[in-house]
């Protein structure tokens, strides 16, 4: 396939909003190869304040890619499980990067950007939909192993160009959409859950998309680099908003029930298995001719031999990634996600569990410091989503 230009990989890198994390009083770690805010007033504040008013997360060391050419679509379609090819213009679709043996090997976002061209009167020319093109967000800790398998495997007539020259920020939380519209007057009115949209805000190009990982109505926003700080300034003037960091939304994301790449997901795992088979478009689960379908279909026809759950635990004390789940004195799974949920007051965790222990109400127990915490399977998400599906 062709390339825009070459891609570096380095070591620990700083991202466009660093100095104004630092100049917020962020704490600053390593993560995903950057630097990045863990939190600014601390981590359950800032988690309380996004589920009442709206959090301001940066997630640019996301990847964002554009896959642009005639056969875009039906490039993509050879590696994800989803329907690309019927994708409407501004619509998002959730869907996962498989391995031939059915692993996942990232979970990602696919926008179709496709271009509305406008007509020109005078020369009697009509409106129409330019060059079919795809914005696609992958994990950061994946991207550099996203873009290369990306290039091995798509035509040398679709184009990837890394967006590297980008900043992302997710403003999420009920108050979102108000805060928002007081800076861009009518944008969230145009927009509902998984649908995404070009925006001129002066001379900055902004894409604005209704989506986000907290379970929270929100938006995500990719800005130019450099106009990324004055973005972030003019979003956190509204009473509403306040920075949060990365501790935040890891608590948010898994009182949500949302899967995190690289713990409750991994190549070593089938889509079935970890409970996001809904991410197979139905007809292509038939049709085939993805990546991965011999091995997944497999999966879907015999059953997954175990499923990722959601699990309540008693009293106070949480439980890590890492830990064993018993069934008396069965070894039956392992805890991928876990910690205290300040929302419900008590601890939660998402793990592994063989499939004849998965079904919701079942009692186990999970090892933690030399004690055996007794546990719950409940259904997920743990606090309700609140996604803004129109009225």
């Amino acid at each position: 396939m062709s390339e825009d230009h070459e891609i570096e990989e380095t070591e620990t890198g700083t991202l466009p909003l660093d100095a104004w994390h630092r100049g917020k009083g962020g704490r600053m770690v390593e993560f995903a190869g950057y630097w990045m805010p863990i939190q600014y007033e601390g981590i359950v504040a800032e988690h309380e304040w996004t589920r009442t008013n709206a959090g301001l997360f940066d997630v640019s060391h996301m990847g964002q890619l554009m896959v642009t050419g005639e056969k875009a679509a039906e490039e993509l379609e050879k590696l994800l499980p989803g329907a690309i090819s019927t994708l409407k213009p501004g619509r998002v679709r959730y869907s996962l990067l498989l391995s031939e043996e059915g692993g996942i090997l990232d979970d990602l976002m696919v926008t179709n950007a496709t271009p509305w061209i406008e007509g020109d009167e005078e020369a009697g020319t009509e409106g129409h939909w330019g060059e079919p093109a795809y914005y696609v967000v992958v994990n950061g800790a994946m991207k550099w192993d996203d873009i290369a398998h990306l290039r091995e495997f798509l035509d040398d007539e679709v184009t990837l160009t890394h967006m590297d020259e980008h900043a992302l920020v997710a403003l999420q939380g009920p108050n979102a959409a108000t805060a928002l519209n007081r800076v861009m007057r009518g944008v969230p009115e145009q927009l509902v859950f998984m649908q995404s949209m070009e925006f001129q805000f002066g001379e900055w190009p902004l894409r604005i998309t209704r989506a986000g990982y907290t379970g929270e109505d929100g938006f995500e926003i990719s800005v130019p680099a450099e106009y990324a700080e004055a973005l972030c300034d003019r979003l956190c003037a509204e009473i509403e908003v306040r920075p949060a960091g990365l501790g935040a939304r890891d608590s948010l994301r898994l009182e949500a029930g949302l899967p995190l790449y690289g713990h409750d997901m991994t190549d070593a795992v089938d889509p079935v298995s970890a409970d996001l088979a809904f991410a197979l478009t139905k007809k292509r689960r038939e049709t085939g001719g993805w990546m991965g379908f011999e091995a997944v279909s497999a999966v879907l026809e015999s059953g997954p031999k175990e499923r990722r759950v959601g699990l309540a635990i008693e009293g106070r004390m949480p439980a890590r990634e890492g830990a064993e789940i018993f069934a008396g004195e069965r070894r039956v799974g392992r805890v991928t996600s876990g910690g205290f949920s300040p929302t419900l007051g008590r601890p939660i965790a998402m793990g592994y569990v063989a499939t004849e222990h998965a079904a919701e109400g079942t009692e186990l127990e999970i090892a933690v410091r030399n004690k055996r915490l007794p546990a719950k399977v409940v259904s997920l998400p743990f606090v309700p989503h609140n996604y803004y599906r129109g009225s």
